[in-house]
């Protein structure tokens, strides 16, 4: 109770009772006076139904008379406790008026739409198709679509939409949109037949290889002890192959799986290109290649250290495998600053090598699945041509990028630029 309404009960309690103080003072001189007990009583009723009357007719229009409290209204006339359940909410979750502009967008809509998307047409947020036939299909009168759309920038990511109209309101309701992503589910059917196909692909060469040497071992190289070593070789060098053709498939699928969600954390990548570098010295001795690693300060990137360190090896590797022998892999740093305090800029690392270099029109497709410049060198070298598409798919889910500039007869460079850390 407000102290508004306490007052006005004090003061009528405090008038009822003087009033009844007076009846009671009346009756008793009239008593006393010696009427009869009827015109007492007579009196007595006639006083205390014309006081309640009165009374009854004078508070109302006291309260009729005071001042009104009007609701405090909230933003887009949803009120404030469902607007912080739904702001919450998992999935992304657009209200819209009838004349479709966004009065409500929850937090999980942001990426979708921005962060300013109230007040603005559907339309101008989200052009995909799809789903504005349905909520145009929604405002002609049906009562709930469920529609399916992709976004192909930056990265392609899948969605459901349910579209409903609300009941009552101003101008007859208001559709709510609640969407669902779909892409690890999507990307989930893709990669696994995808998978199917290239191990199938892949793993057929080796695998006939290993079965003809164990028909051969079985048959007349049975006794032969020279032919029996040397098969059992060759057999424990495609094995070996088979593994990291497997490792590097599951490397690529775990990888893809989480590729629409960016990393948060704080890496120094100049340590993680050193300790690459401590991981492959013994491959580059064995080819009497020295890794040159310029002196940097640390460089700071948004990024997860492991998937990082997988790519400095991958590109490492690389250059250690087609540069020449006593050749030198050279290793720099840099940076790129975006000109606004807001962006911490780009921090970028280049991989240098002195080998044969790779012919111009074979650059667009160092990144694909399985595409080798020279396949026999890069199976010889153990190679499973997965190494560039591994790099590329976690470069994409640290939102950076890979140029990549070659030379034949000189070297091949490739940068790696990666969003820089924004400094405290």
């Amino acid at each position: 109770m407000s102290d508004l309404s306490r007052g006005e009960t004090t003061a009528w309690r405090r008038a009822y009772l003087g009033a009844a103080a007076f009846a009671v003072a009346v009756l008793a001189l009239v008593a006393l006076a010696g009427a009869p007990a009827v015109v007492v009583a007579s009196v007595a009723a006639a006083f205390i139904l014309g006081t309640g009357l009165y009374l009854a007719a004078a508070r109302p229009n006291r309260v009729r008379n005071a001042p009104l409290v009007a609701p405090m209204p909230s933003a887009g006339g949803i009120p404030e406790a469902a607007r912080n359940v739904m702001q919450y909410l998992d999935d992304p979750l657009l209200l819209l008026d009838p004349s479709g502009r966004i009065v409500f967008a929850n937090r999980a809509a942001e990426p979708l739409v921005g962060t300013d998307a109230e007040r603005k047409h559907i339309s101008a947020v989200l052009r995909t198709p799809e789903l504005l036939e349905a909520v145009e299909r929604i405002f002609a009168g049906a009562d709930a679509e469920t529609v399916t759309f992709s976004i192909l920038v930056p990265l392609q990511r899948h969605f459901r939409a349910s579209i409903v109209r609300t009941r009552g309101g101003d101008g007859g309701g208001r559709i709510l949109i609640q969407i669902h992503d779909l892409t690890a589910v999507r990307r989930a059917e893709e990669l696994r037949a995808d998978f199917v196909a290239n191990a199938s692909h892949e793993l057929r060469t080796p695998l006939a290889a290993v079965s003809g040497f164990i028909d051969t071992l079985r048959g007349h190289a049975r006794n032969d002890a020279e032919a029996r070593d040397r098969f059992l070789e060759i057999m424990n060098v495609e094995a070996a192959r088979m593994r990291r053709l497997i490792d590097d498939l599951l490397s690529l699928t775990r990888i893809e799986l989480n590729e629409h969600n960016p990393p948060a954390g704080t890496v120094d990548v100049v340590a993680v290109v050193k300790g690459a570098a401590r991981a492959l010295s013994q491959l580059a001795q064995a080819d009497e290649i020295t890794i040159e690693i310029a002196p940097a300060e640390p460089l700071l990137v948004i990024g997860d250290r492991d998937e990082l360190t997988q790519v400095c090896q991958n590109l490492m590797h690389n250059a250690i495998k087609y540069g020449h022998e006593k050749s030198t892999v050279h290793i720099t740093f840099g940076r790129v600053d975006s000109g606004t305090r807001r962006e911490g800029g780009q921090v970028f690392v280049s991989i240098a090598d002195e080998g044969e270099g790779i012919p111009r029109e074979a650059i667009p497709r160092l990144t694909e699945r399985f595409y080798r410049v020279d396949v026999k060198r890069s199976r010889e070298r153990g190679g499973t041509g997965l190494g560039l598409a591994i790099v590329k798919h976690i470069l994409n889910r640290h939102q950076g990028r890979m140029h990549i500039e070659s030379t034949p007869g000189k070297g091949s460079t490739f940068t790696v630029f990666l969003p820089a850390a924004i400094s405290a």
